[in-house]
């Protein structure tokens, strides 16, 4: 399982990952003179499709003797439908549980036991399945991931195993983690369309009344060739690689298109507030959000880089305002999410001991009114810039992680080449597009406020962190 920096859930299975450095990348960085010049090499990306609908990325690297094969697919809890959520999730697990040629469990022995590493993750827009393995062994990648799309083993028994795990998995990661209720309640709060309101984890309820027709029925019609994107990064003949998609994937029929989702969600008018009380919190904490534009969009790019400026790192304005200066906040982070609908600026606080909460979201107030009264500044525009120019590189220099988000950008933007041209975008990004995201969408009768207090300041009537 993998779960993001204010806990939002990125679920997986167990996190065995080959990190791979392409050097030939790392010496073309070194190359350019500084930041303004810097041009990051591009990929040579081949675009290729199956008569079946099967979408392929081929990206050859021939940096180091190793592959990463990707399979994303086109649905996440966005899909799912009341009184049947946590399915996409519980697919994730129940993809490792065997098929027609491969034995329970045994899709993991035979990636590490031929020096590999896999994975897999949920999120509300998309599923994927990754793997990192010598080059010797592209067929395996292949055959493992086609035998699996097409004959996967689901039997009651396995269902039986895997929602059991999921619900200790949602006992350990939510319902027994401070905090935990709150993760789940700003998504439920800040949204009013169920695709996005409700958790990709799924409820107890939910998990138990899935049967295997349901399961049967979720896999016939999202996890079809016609609904996939199969990426590839690495030492590789790339007419070889797709003769050999076509060997294994080729004959796996396509399904009738899923049906499209509604991803909008009207404006609020008046803001939403929760207070909760928390039995294993030993401290406050705040949770804001406001909506923002969706997923590869001008604007969503300005709040990703106003969420740098906000809340991230030790030279941000909530750091240098709320922790050093006025010793409101012990620890504080801004992160805007990308996805392929509303998507959310998101601030997490916790106070210092002593403070109160409600001095604490006084000061967010103020910060947030300074900016909107002043704007950002062009040095604080390039310092974001640069930050996500840092991240983007660590991402590139691995084939497992390059072929990763190649198949996010594919399933939730139909664009893969976005792999080139991301960096443009966030480049072309101003201080008055930034300041117009402060000025149209963080305000205060649009956001949704979740506070948590521990259990204990509900029984002595406190609502300060003492």
């Amino acid at each position: 399982m993998r779960v993001g920096r204010r806990g939002r859930w990125r679920l997986g299975l167990a996190a065995i990952l080959g990190i791979v450095v392409a050097s030939g990348f790392v010496t073309a960085l070194h190359a350019a003179p500084g930041d303004d010049d810097l041009k990051l090499p591009q990929l040579e990306l081949r675009d290729a499709k199956l008569d079946n609908g099967l979408r392929i990325i081929l990206v050859p690297d021939h940096t180091a003797p190793v592959y990463a094969i990707d399979v994303a697919y086109n649905v996440g809890s966005r899909n799912e439908r009341p009184g049947r959520t946590g399915f996409a999730h519980l697919f994730e697990h129940m993809m490792f549980q065997g098929s027609a040629n491969v034995g329970k469990g045994e899709h993991f022995i035979q990636v590490l036991n031929n020096g590999g590493g896999m994975n897999g993750t949920t999120n509300e827009d998309r599923t994927t399945y990754f793997e990192e393995l010598p080059k010797n062994q592209l067929e395996l990648g292949l055959f493992l991931e086609a035998d699996r799309m097409k004959a996967l083993n689901i039997t009651q028994a396995n269902l039986d195993n895997q929602r059991n795990a999921v619900q200790e998995e949602r006992r350990q990661g939510i319902d027994n983690q401070p905090y935990g209720r709150a993760q789940l309640d700003v998504d439920n709060l800040s949204y009013d369309n169920f695709a996005y309101k409700h958790s990709t984890i799924g409820s107890m309820s939910d998990l138990n009344a899935a049967s295997v027709d349901d399961v049967k029925d979720f896999f016939r019609i999202y996890y079809a060739p016609n609904n996939a994107v199969l990426t590839l990064v690495g030492d590789f003949d790339p007419d070889a690689a797709l003769a050999l998609v076509k060997k294994y994937f080729g004959a796996i029929p396509a399904q009738p298109t899923p049906p499209k989702v509604d991803l909008i969600d009207e404006p609020h008018y008046g803001e939403r507030r929760e207070i909760i009380y928390d039995p294993l919190a030993r401290l406050p904490q705040i949770d804001i959000a406001y909506h923002i534009p969706p997923g590869n969009t001008p604007g969503n790019y300005a709040a990703d880089q106003l969420a740098i400026i906000l809340g991230q790192g030790e030279s941000s304005r909530f750091y240098q305002d709320l922790v050093k200066d006025k010793q409101l906040a012990s620890q504080i982070f801004v992160q805007a999410d990308r996805r392929i609908g509303t998507s959310q600026l998101i601030i997490e606080a916790t106070p210092r001991p002593g403070v109160k909460i409600e001095d604490l979201e006084k000061g967010i107030n103020d910060e947030i009114a300074a900016v909107l009264k002043s704007g950002i500044t062009p040095a604080e525009l390039a310092k974001a810039k640069r930050e996500l120019l840092i991240q983007f590189i660590e991402r590139r220099r691995s084939a497992l992680r390059t072929a990763v988000l190649i198949g996010d950008y594919a399933v939730y933007f139909n664009d893969p080449n976005l792999i080139n041209t991301i960096q443009e975008k966030r480049n072309a990004v101003t201080v008055e597009q930034v300041n117009a995201v402060v000025k149209t969408y963080l305000v205060s009768d649009q956001r949704t406020v979740v506070i948590t207090y521990p259990a204990a300041d509900a029984n002595n009537g406190s609502k300060g962190a003492q």
